[in-house]
């Protein structure tokens, strides 16, 4: 799976073939078809997984007690940091989440909900900083919840891809990055 993953990643979902796939790990064809029935099943196990393990990162920032706005940029930062190191240590993995080009719909289609998901994970950690009193009880959960992941998806594909190069976000660690954005979560342009 990490061969097809790499694969994916670097030549593009059509322009991987089954053949470069077993070749790259030293096995027969047939070895490829005992685990999986298609170059589409093994992109659709490689995504199924990738979205539990992002949801396992996210689910660690999920509010259990009350804390102050301190304590809430505190939490944000560790999850994101978290979550950015994630990225970083499965960069194919993310190309093939954020970028999703190429693919054929049934992967597509298991891309936009894994994104869907994680989405619904940042939306219930705000529905919960609501229910703890944490976060106003008027805003819109949704909206904030698609603007975070808007932002994390932006950064990461600027950090780790270079959509739009900036040696700004390029030269930061997963950490760095993190701080800033928490920052910019919960305090916007001012920055307080």
């Amino acid at each position: 799976m990490q061969i097809a993953l790499r694969r994916f990643a670097k030549d593009g979902y059509h322009a991987t073939k089954i053949s470069d796939i077993v070749a790259e790990a030293g096995v027969a064809q047939g070895t490829f078809y005992w685990y999986f029935k298609s170059k589409e099943a093994v992109a659709l196990e490689i995504v199924m997984e990738g979205r539990r393990q992002l949801l396992d990162v996210i689910a660690q920032g999920y509010r259990r007690d009350i804390g102050t706005v301190q304590d809430m940029v505190q939490a944000s930062e560790a999850l994101l940091t978290k979550l950015f190191q994630f990225a970083e240590s499965n960069a194919s993995l993310m190309e093939l989440l954020l970028g999703g080009g190429g693919v054929v719909e049934p992967v597509r289609q298991a891309i936009a909900e894994t994104r869907a998901a994680m989405e619904n994970a940042f939306l219930q950690n705000i529905k919960r900083a609501i229910e703890l009193g944490m976060l106003p009880e008027e805003i819109n959960a949704e909206i904030r919840a698609a603007l975070v992941m808007s932002l994390i998806e932006g950064i990461i594909s600027r950090w780790l891809f270079h959509i739009v190069p900036s040696e700004s976000i390029t030269s930061k660690s997963a950490g760095q990055l993190a701080y800033e954005t928490a920052r910019f979560e919960f305090f916007g342009l001012l920055g307080i």
